[in-house]
């Protein structure tokens, strides 16, 4: 199990590319490291979080290579004051690139409100190890619902 402020991982933790690589991303995005969370993707990467249409992306087609990324960072995590991983399930075959984690996050917003995701995050990575795509299954209505106020 790895643990740390901001990730706690309880699930397998083999070397594999397309893990390591999500778990460069969890730990991008808890230190606030958008130069950081950005080498951790392909110029070309997709990432659609959640997939389908949604706050962060009305149309959902995603948010495609560093200048889709960036503006989903500015929209989606930039706001946000804390994000707290807890990895539950990772499941990567060997030989293969992709990598499913099972999850949650909670989101501490700036007023010390709260709110808790669970999610299965999906991770597709070129041979160099960086991020082709990520989809990221959620469902935005269960997380309001898990809206707590300061």
């Amino acid at each position: 199990m790895i643990t740390s402020d901001a990730i706690t991982w309880h699930a397998p933790n083999d070397p594999h590319p397309a893990r390591a690589a999500s778990q460069r991303s969890y730990s991008a995005v808890a230190k606030g490291d958008l130069a950081e969370w950005l080498t951790v993707y392909a110029e070309d990467a997709v990432l659609e979080d959640p997939v389908g249409p949604s706050m962060f992306d009305p149309e959902g087609r995603g948010h495609r290579g560093h200048e889709g990324l960036t503006a989903f960072w500015h929209a989606a995590i930039e706001p946000i004051a804390s994000f707290a991983f807890e990895i539950t399930e990772s499941f990567a075959n060997p030989g293969s690139n992709t990598c499913a984690n099972l999850g949650r996050i909670r989101t501490t917003l700036p007023d010390g409100s709260h709110t808790t995701t669970d999610l299965i995050m999906v991770y597709v990575v070129h041979d160099d190890g960086r991020v082709a795509s990520m989809k990221a299954y959620w469902e935005p209505e269960r997380t309001m619902a898990s809206f707590t106020p300061a």
